[in-house]
């Protein structure tokens, strides 16, 4: 039985674009370049102009360039500010907007020499500061995201120790990232199955349960995952490669909490996680627990056909011998068997499902819609 896990996407950044209106010669027009510690353009970067007397606030996006322009601009004094990941990068107050083109250049490299008018000193060495850290910020992301890069190489050919060892690098220099745990429990989790010797194996479904763990542990106590509206869906994903870890290292019933955690998470796949938790509950022989949870996937997907083989197979597993030496098998067996058929007439159990209906003595649909077709299976 083949199950089905969720991964999310590395450091995805998306710029958002704006098209500018066209206004009257009452406003003014805003625009510039904005340029890192070291001469290259920060992209995806918001330029944050808020009036002074007003309040008015206009945000504009950076294109892969560093450029950023609006038009509209009421004239005024603004407080202007650089954002990058949500984090002020460097900022110029009481600027100055009239009708005519007004450009606004951020250069950090020439703003670190030469701190902005009306900044005093203290001020002026806390915007360094700032602009040292985002610049480190953006060193450590893109180290990690060399790693990231390197350990997926090393995935897609299947060399799962090279990828533990990257990413085990990568947490050497920063163990603060959740994704990084969650991709090193991966390698671990996928690794296994390759050990020869079953305590190696073990071991490895136990680290990368660990590591799942931990990154969701730190996930929740992020801010920036709070505010990511994709959070419940990763959280999901994690609780999900958790329960899979478990279930590989026999414990069964943590496997379980999980999937109904990643279930409750993210209803739009609760089906899939529900699956899975029916998936393992029937690899383990406990066809009651097994049927309660393909019931919870036919609840949150009633057209997933699988769901319904494999809750008439733990059905099945459950059928009774009378006295008269007579079986006989639960009810809805039958039908489950049956709505599978419905549903995938030629899927890849069709000619079990039609197999196992014999065995218990039922018929098999064949023209569903047309109740009065039936034919009966031989047997």
């Amino acid at each position: 039985m083949k199950k089905y896990f969720i991964l999310p996407l590395l450091f995805v950044f998306v710029v958002g674009l704006s098209a500018p209106l066209v206004f009257s010669q009452t406003t003014g027009t805003v625009k510039g370049v904005c340029k890192d510690l070291d001469g290259k353009p920060i992209a995806g970067a918001t330029v944050e102009w808020t009036g002074v007397e007003t309040g008015h606030k206009y945000t504009i996006k950076t294109d892969k360039n560093g450029n950023y322009f609006s038009l509209g601009v009421i004239p005024g004094k603004y407080n202007v500010k650089l954002i990058k990941d949500g984090k002020e990068i460097f900022h110029f107050n009481n600027v100055p907007v009239s009708l005519d083109e007004l450009i606004q250049d951020f250069d950090l490299k020439k703003e670190q020499a030469t701190p902005p008018s009306g900044l005093t000193a203290e001020q002026a060495k806390a915007a360094q500061e700032q602009r040292e850290k985002a610049q480190k910020e953006q060193n450590t992301v893109k180290a990690l995201n060399d790693k990231l890069t390197e350990a997926n190489a090393d995935v897609d050919t299947g060399d799962y120790d090279k990828a533990i060892a990257a990413l085990t690098a990568a947490n050497e220099i920063d163990a603060t990232r959740d994704l990084i745990w969650f991709k090193l429990a991966d390698a671990y989790r996928l690794s296994a199955p390759k050990q020869t010797d079953p305590d190696e194996k073990k071991k490895r479904y136990e680290m990368a349960a660990a590591d799942y763990q931990k990154a969701i542990d730190i996930r929740k106590t992020s801010d920036q995952a709070q505010k990511d509206p994709e959070n419940n869906k990763k959280f999901a994903a994690y609780y999900n490669n958790l329960a899979e870890a478990y279930s590989k290292a026999n414990k069964i019933d943590d496997a379980i909490a999980n999937y109904n955690q990643a279930a409750q998470l993210d209803p739009t796949l609760a089906a899939t996680y529900y699956f899975n938790e029916g998936a393992v509950l029937t690899n383990v022989g406990r066809a009651d627990d097994a049927i309660a949870a393909f019931d919870k996937v036919i609840v949150a997907d009633p057209t997933k056909a699988l769901a319904y083989y494999w809750k008439g197979i733990n059905l099945i597993g459950k059928e009774t011998v009378d006295k008269d030496n007579k079986t006989i098998v639960p009810p809805g067996t039958a039908e489950a068997f049956q709505k599978y058929l419905e549903l995938a007439p030629n899927g890849p159990m069709a000619q079990t499902a039609k197999d196992m209906l014999a065995q218990i003595g039922s018929t098999v649909e064949t023209g569903y819609g047309s109740p009065t077709k039936k034919k009966p299976v031989k047997k």
